[in-house]
């Protein structure tokens, strides 16, 4: 049987990039409202390919992969740009598979991240 997780690393660097520029309780805040918006674009994402919708899909999970970025989440970002990839490429079998993909590493990165802010980063 395939396992289908793989381990998330998320680039302690750039978060500590943001709370050096931004304070404390400003980067936290911008934190959570992109783990937010995360969560809110994933849930997007599942519900635009459900119904077939892969051009609002395409901006959806384009928008997830650059706030991803913004808070150190380089695989997220690299598996979002993977999917988007496949609908440019029309590989329906590919984005099948790459969109699952993208739901798992979403929600093991916001885990992630959500442990790491326990940790008072």
């Amino acid at each position: 049987m395939l396992a289908m997780k793989e381990p998330v690393r998320l680039d302690a660097d750039k978060l500590e990039e943001l709370y050096d520029q931004l304070g404390d309780t400003a980067a936290e805040d911008v934190v959570c409202r992109a783990m937010e918006e995360l969560a809110v674009r994933l849930a997007q994402a599942e519900r635009l390919y459900r119904d077939g919708k892969v051009a609002d899909m395409r901006k959806c999970v384009r928008s997830l992969g650059a706030i991803a970025t913004q808070i150190g989440m380089g695989m997220l970002t690299r598996v979002a740009n993977d999917v988007v990839s496949c609908i440019d490429t029309c590989d329906v079998n590919a984005l099948a598979a790459v969109h699952q993909r993208l739901l798992r590493m979403g929600e093991s990165s916001l885990t992630e991240i959500w442990e790491l802010q326990d940790l008072s980063i």
